[in-house]
């Protein structure tokens, strides 16, 4: 009885452990996951540079004269922190508020319809919310080094 069991039913799936170095770099993530694992990476970003961003934050509202030093550090420095570090370190605050925004807002509409979310849909905003965070962190870049 076991044999002809045996012979009609399919083979069990094999699980094995994943590999990081041999398994890992073949392996293509969707583009949800990326949003997924883009989440969580720029609300962790956030958290870390809040103290920069009060710092930000009182130094350019306390006075006229904070207000001019606060400029002063985006173009000379502070420190041993030369001005550009500063400015890219205020363009990672930035995609992570653009991208966390926007990937809360997917998470959002997808909560709101149960119904319309697809794989297709999972894919197409992904997607989108890479595109505009992207798009958005380069215009607000180019403003912040000054091209426009």
């Amino acid at each position: 009885m076991t044999e002809l069991a045996s012979k009609t039913r399919p083979p069990r799936r094999e699980f094995r452990n994943i590999n990081v170095v041999t398994d890992l770099p073949g392996y293509r993530l969707p583009p949800a996951g990326i949003v997924s694992i883009l989440h969580r990476v720029s609300g962790a970003l956030m958290f870390l540079l809040l103290p920069f961003i009060i710092w930000m934050f009182d130094t350019s509202v306390s006075s006229e004269i904070s207000y001019a030093r606060f400029r002063n550090a985006f173009e000379i420095g502070v420190g041993f922190l030369p001005g550009w570090f500063l400015k890219l370190v205020a363009l990672a605050l930035i995609w992570a508020y653009l991208h966390h925004f926007c990937a809360g807002v997917r998470h959002l509409w997808m909560d709101v319809s149960h119904e319309a979310v697809t794989k297709d849909f999972g894919k197409a905003s992904a997607l989108t919310v890479l595109i505009i965070s992207v798009v958005l962190t380069l215009a607000l870049g180019a403003k912040l080094f000054g091209l426009y």
